[in-house]
């Protein structure tokens, strides 16, 4: 209509080569780009990032979703901000790795089999003891949902299948614990264990051991064999961590 005010441009960031999330806002699509560029390496520490006019005729945006993707980031740790002086990459110890958006990015990055083996090493600290208190703890309902992931791995047709439902298996002990910290924490890390998975399942010539290991966790859980389950744990982590190093 003539002499109508410009609408917010509804699309997603506009360059090719632009990471695009459908359904999401031009904001958020801008924050997924500009972090994912950080966390691979495009933007060191201590950069110095362009500015509200250069990103947006970069990514053809309005100012005005310049800002709040740069406001995102500055919630992630990922950037701070000063008046006259701009947008700057923060120290990576500062970054928020245990935000959904900064796993992804990190796990997708040059550094990815660095962070896999760190996710690797957080499991070593977590799994054990999460299972062992799974056996003791586990309500029928929650041994059920752990059964089922475990099974639906084996019966998995594809690659993706499996993955989901291993991280399923894993989100499912998290929680059967019975320690409320775990939870969020299980939530936080999905995507990572996503990544990890999918990359030691390609990797592994030998699924049906793979299933095995993952049963004689179930079964220990579901006996509630609390050290049993410590250990089947350590077992499938160990096989886990020859195929990471075999890369």
């Amino acid at each position: 209509m003539a002499g109508a005010a410009p609408a917010e441009r509804p699309a997603a960031v506009r360059r090719a080569d632009a990471a695009r999330i459908p359904g999401s806002s031009v904001h958020a699509s801008l924050a997924n780009e500009i972090g994912l560029r950080i966390v691979r390496g495009d933007y060191p520490p201590g950069t110095i990032l362009p500015n509200e006019a250069k990103w947006s005729e970069t990514f053809d945006v309005s100012r005005s979703a310049v800002r709040e993707a740069i406001k995102m980031l500055m919630a992630k740790s990922l950037l701070a901000s000063r008046p006259k002086i701009g947008s700057w990459v923060e120290p990576k110890e500062r970054w928020n790795l245990l935000d959904r958006d900064v796993l992804a990015w990190y796990a997708t990055s040059p550094d990815r089999e660095v962070f896999l083996k760190t996710v690797q090493e957080f499991r070593h600290i977590i799994e054990p003891e999460a299972s062992a208190f799974a056996a003791m703890r586990r309500s029928d309902e929650q041994m059920a949902e752990i059964s089922q992931a475990c099974r639906e791995m084996g019966e998995a047709a594809t690659l993706q299948e499996r993955t989901r439902a291993d991280t399923r298996f894993h989100l499912a002990i998290l929680r059967a614990s019975g320690n409320d910290l775990l939870v969020p924490l299980g939530v936080l890390i999905e995507s990572a264990f996503d990544h990890l998975f999918a990359y030691t399942t390609r990797e592994l010539d030998d699924l049906q051991h793979a299933q095995k290991l993952h049963e004689a966790i179930e079964k220990n859980i579901r006996l509630q064999r609390p050290d049993a389950a410590r250990n089947a744990v350590r077992k499938l982590l160990a096989n886990t961590d020859v195929v990471i190093r075999s890369r």
